[in-house]
């Protein structure tokens, strides 16, 4: 495990120059590796083994960095970053064909449709042939607002090319944002190859286009914009309404990008400070008319999929099946999974806001800060941990949280998520869409297991810490 010490101070015995070199050198063989399979979804054993060294590579790499400088710059990390993700950009997309929705409802908005008029099965052709490649072209679109407006803008820039490379602009983006919160709070930005380098991102957002990338993008603005400029003692600062209100604008759009943000907006009201929440609230509520109203009044057909989404969708969810087991009436084990989930929400933040929001700030110190980031890496867990629904693409909310909270569930989780994707070697094959395996078990006890021995570790790692040994 590493140290999450804020200390911003550099190693003076930094790692060995092999170390530093060899870590990218793994990490791009590895990805060559991947690239160069002829069809992705036959290549899951092979995908699996290459995603497991480099975020084992990735590990090791935080383990020998812990709070110190590791020797790689943000100019190198983002680099690097941007060429893994060339790799996959030019790809066609093989691990999933949400793609093709995306291009359906941009195209159809820059034609001057509203996607929300009208389910792809019923509405004017958008392109010739494209109709074919839509999942469920019988249901109304169900991505919100700010993600239609980027399936239009890639649409314009080159159809699924364009929506792509939009999306992996967004993700470098966000990878160099994470770099200036990581220097911020006096933590090395090298932390950030976590995510920059991990094989979850380059896969869900340059190999398969995933909108979710434009999510976390929005998000990790929204932090930043929050977290004030380093300074000697982290003291306290009045920084105006200007900041908080365009966190909000930023937080309105990663919502309407896709709608799991929502469960972050109490934390966002705490990090806005006592006198910023007025004005990152308002940026909100202005940032969502702006994004809801030229949909209008189409938009409301969104939550009807949403209902559908709800109450039948299921795919490697471990504690929903076992759960169905013994109640089988699966709507009962999905209202109790929800409540569950809130649950550990309300306890997270009931939690945070008693050790950190006195309600006296102007803005939240640096350890409100860090207990932030950590509130928002627990809820992610337990959003992944109890879904129904376990599509690896989820997991960008809680991979974008590595480099501030790298807890060892997490870890396990983000990588561990992709072998979801062994469902593909039979439905590439036989055309058939069945869990006939244990890989949800394992996904999940994998990740549970990996939470427990980091709590019965902690408290000898803190002893150890205490000594001026790095855990």
């Amino acid at each position: 495990m590493v140290n999450n010490s804020a200390s911003g101070s550099l190693d003076p015995h930094p790692p060995h120059r092999s170390f530093v070199l060899g870590i990218p050198v793994i990490v791009a063989l590895s990805y060559c590796f991947i690239a160069f399979q002829a069809d992705l979804r036959l290549a899951i054993p092979a995908l699996a083994g290459a995603s497991a060294l480099i975020a084992a590579a990735l590990a090791v790499s935080l383990y020998a960095g812990g709070s110190k400088n590791i020797g790689w710059t943000p100019r190198t990390i983002l680099l690097i970053a941007a060429a893994l993700r060339l790799l996959f950009l030019f790809r066609r997309p093989e691990l999933s064909d949400d793609i093709f929705r995306y291009l359906w409802d941009g195209l159809t908005t820059v034609h001057g449709g509203n996607p929300y008029a009208l389910a792809p099965a019923d509405a004017p052709p958008a392109a010739e042939g494209l109709l074919a490649y839509v999942n469920h072209p019988h249901l109304i679109t169900i991505y919100p607002p700010a993600a239609q407006i980027i399936f239009a803008e890639g649409a314009l820039l080159g159809g699924l090319f364009g929506i792509k490379a939009l999306l992996v602009a967004a993700d470098i983006a966000a990878c160099g944002i994470m770099m200036r919160i990581l220097a911020r709070m006096n933590l090395p930005p090298s932390r950030a190859v976590i995510y920059a380098w991990h094989p979850l991102p380059v896969l869900e957002i340059a190999a398969s286009g995933h909108i979710d990338g434009a999510g976390v993008f929005f998000l990790m603005l929204g932090f930043m914009f929050l977290i004030p400029a380093k300074n000697g003692s982290y003291r306290p600062v009045n920084r105006g309404w200007l900041a908080p209100a365009l966190a909000g604008m930023a937080f309105s759009a990663a919502a309407f990008v896709k709608l799991f943000p929502l469960v972050f907006f109490p934390l966002f009201v705490f990090l806005a400070g006592k006198k910023g929440r007025g004005a990152f609230i308002a940026g909100t509520v202005f940032g969502a008319a702006a994004l809801i109203v030229p949909f209008f009044p189409g938009l409301f057909n969104m939550f009807a999929t949403l209902g559908i989404y709800a109450r039948n969708w299921e795919f490697a969810g471990f504690a929903f099946q076992a759960l169905h087991v013994l109640l089988p009436e699966g709507a009962t084990a999905r209202w109790l999974l929800a409540g569950l989930f809130m649950l550990v929400a309300a306890v997270v933040y009931t939690r945070l806001f008693r050790q950190h929001g006195s309600g006296k700030e102007v803005a939240p110190s640096h350890s409100a800060f860090l207990a932030s980031f950590q509130a928002a890496y627990a809820i992610a867990l337990a959003f992944l941990l109890l879904t129904p629904t376990l599509h690896p693409w989820y997991a960008l909310y809680l991979a974008c949280l590595l480099p501030f909270v790298p807890g060892a569930a997490g870890l396990v989780m983000v990588w561990a998520v992709l072998l979801s994707y062994r469902i593909l070697i039979g439905f590439t094959i036989l055309g058939v869409w069945e869990e006939k395996d244990n890989i949800p078990a394992l996904i999940w006890l994998a990740t549970f297991g990996a939470l427990l021995l980091s709590r019965l570790y902690a408290p000898r790692r803190t002893a150890r810490s205490t000594r001026g040994i790095t855990g």
